[in-house]
């Protein structure tokens, strides 16, 4: 191996998974081809890995290195400029709605240094040509630009050719060009097309004399396992009566396999499960068959995504570039347990249209005209030991799974777990260690652009560094009010009502991962530190009052 040459990188998103869904994180769903990366000589699993509560956020922090609130997506991507009618805020800095100019972009700045950069997926980070990926870095790209749609692009419309779900459109650009839905193949699923998207990029690489010279950035989001829950019945198939037990039942199994794993100590308390709907014990024979199906359709969906990123790899190896290539995999946000029909305002109106359009019969849950979600128990069940899921600060919403693997780093130990503090801002400045690259600093391309607030991993990895930051350091995080704050083990939470108290609340995270156990009376002089860095570092800086 050429030791000398510059590292390829892999980074693989998925979206909504939950922390013990894969195999190698406790979960019984088939994923060898993840759970191979991990328990490489030359893997390592994360298993505190933070990232922002939900999915466009995330991603603007993981292209940026730095918070979300100044990267453009102070709220969700569908908040921002452009909306009708316009949001409030949307005018002010860091509030736009997509990634914005006052960051360089990952993809961006491995272009200028001299990467072939390419991906295929979801990017939710601007619905607009001038916002694409190709706009932001990327040589070539297939992206779905709005934050999810039918994993098998069927759209019923309405009378006039507008689509029922006008937001979960298939918005879908390959590079500056819109591409249509109907002109996709006929086998079209949304794991499978990205999938072979990105090789197709990859060969393109492989077959340019020039473009072989260089390196490669390869970026994979998929939209799996977000809903609407769909997948190939053959994927769906090998789950059948999986899920009899219910979300209780598979939460103590995944619970259970974590501990035997060394993923989480063998004292872990977890939080109670928060959750309207009815409990198991409750349903009906009819509802709990519903019910576990729709967990089989997740689960078929978490596979096929595992079975798609074989293929990555294979390629990767046939080209012979495995053993120079760094690979991060990682979750964009926790579990979604949204009842989507109970959304105030709209949850009314998407059942009734969900109802008059789709099919939800028992037999016909995961095909192209279904369309369900599988709700908080069974998000629970994943995010366990963690409190809540995808949506809350909490660590069900902030804690992901992450895997990575690189064959250089050879004196790694087999199967490495590492439960140093990290974040998704933490992405961009370890990419550019590897690469050899500067940081960019105060202007870019001829922009004036903000710092990196992350850190490279490199170090730690390399086992030169017990952790990645160090105890005093600060991390933050708001959306829809909802606030966290921590800093070394202990992290302060601000819930709304009606899920959380209204009140701050305190917890020591080496003694409790589940934050069952507010401390907020008994350590006052931590809270009130802890509140004052939230108005130094957030409140005071970009994030918007609650009124």
């Amino acid at each position: 191996m050429n030791t000398s040459k510059r590292p390829n990188f892999l980074l693989i998103v998925a979206d909504d998974l939950g922390f013990s869904d894969v195999g190698a994180f406790g979960g019984e769903i088939q994923t060898p081809n993840l759970d191979g990366l991990a328990y490489s000589p030359t893997g390592v699993r994360m298993t505190n890995f933070h990232t922002a509560s939900m999915c466009s956020p995330t991603r603007s922090m993981l292209l940026s290195g730095t918070d979300n609130h100044i990267a453009g997506l102070g709220q969700m991507e569908y908040w921002g400029r452009g909306r009708d009618p316009p949001v409030p805020w949307s005018e002010r800095a860091g509030y736009e709605g997509y990634l914005n100019f006052r960051v360089a972009a990952l993809p961006e700045i491995l272009q200028d240094g001299g990467y072939y950069t390419c991906m295929s997926g979801k990017w939710h980070l601007g619905l607009t040509k001038e916002r694409t990926p190709h706009a932001r870095g990327f040589d070539r790209s297939f992206a779905l630009l709005p934050g999810g749609s039918s994993h098998y692009a069927y759209e019923p419309k309405h009378p006039d050719g507008t689509p029922i779900f006008a937001h979960w459109a298939s918005l879908y650009y390959e590079d500056d060009q819109r591409v249509e839905t109907k002109d996709f193949p006929a086998d079209f699923y949304s794991s499978d097309q990205f999938t072979n998207k990105l090789i197709g990029f990859l060969d393109e690489r492989e077959r340019s004399t020039a473009l072989k010279e260089k390196p490669f950035f390869a970026f994979l989001p998929f939209t799996a396992p977000h809903w609407p829950l769909q997948a190939p019945q053959s994927s769906i198939a090998k789950y059948k009566g999986k899920y009899d037990d219910g979300p209780d039942g598979l939460r103590e199994k995944r619970l259970k396999r974590q501990i035997e794993l060394g993923l989480l100590p063998e004292d872990i308390e977890a939080h109670p499960v928060i959750a309207s709907t009815k409990e198991w014990d409750e349903m009906s024979a009819a509802e709990k068959a519903w019910s576990a199906k729709t967990m089989e359709v997740f689960a078929g969906m978490v596979d096929r995504m595992d079975e798609n990123i074989g293929k990555v790899i294979d390629y990767i190896k046939k080209i012979d570039e495995w053993d120079n290539t760094f690979v991060i995999f990682m979750s964009d946000n926790g579990a979604e347990g949204a009842i989507v029909e109970a959304i105030p305002v709209t949850g009314d109106v998407i059942k009734k249209s969900i109802d008059k359009h789709y099919n939800n019969d028992y037999e016909n849950l995961g095909n192209r005209d279904s369309f369900i979600w599988y709700g908080p128990r069974w998000a629970q069940a994943s995010t366990a030991p963690s409190r809540m899921h995808k949506g809350y600060v909490t660590e069900g919403g902030i804690r992901c799974p992450a895997i990575i693997h690189y064959p250089r780093f050879a004196q790694l130990s087999n199967g490495r777990i590492t439960d140093s503090f990290t974040t998704v801002m933490d992405i961009l400045p370890t990419f550019l260690d590897l690469a050899g690259i500067p940081l960019p600093e105060q202007e870019f391309r001829g922009r004036q652009i903000v710092p990196v607030k992350g850190k490279s991993w490199i170090s730690h990895l390399l086992q030169k560094s017990p952790r990645v930051h160090d105890e005093d350091h600060v991390t933050g995080w708001e959306l829809f009010f909802h606030q966290a704050i921590r800093k070394g083990k202990w992290k302060a939470i601000f819930i709304p009502k009606p899920k959380g108290p209204e009140r701050w609340q305190l917890y020591d995270m080496e003694r409790d991962m589940g934050e069952v156990h507010d401390l907020a009376e008994q350590e006052p002089k931590v809270l009130d530190e802890l509140v004052k860095h939230w108005r130094e570092e957030l409140e005071e800086g970009y994030v918007l009052p609650k009124t």
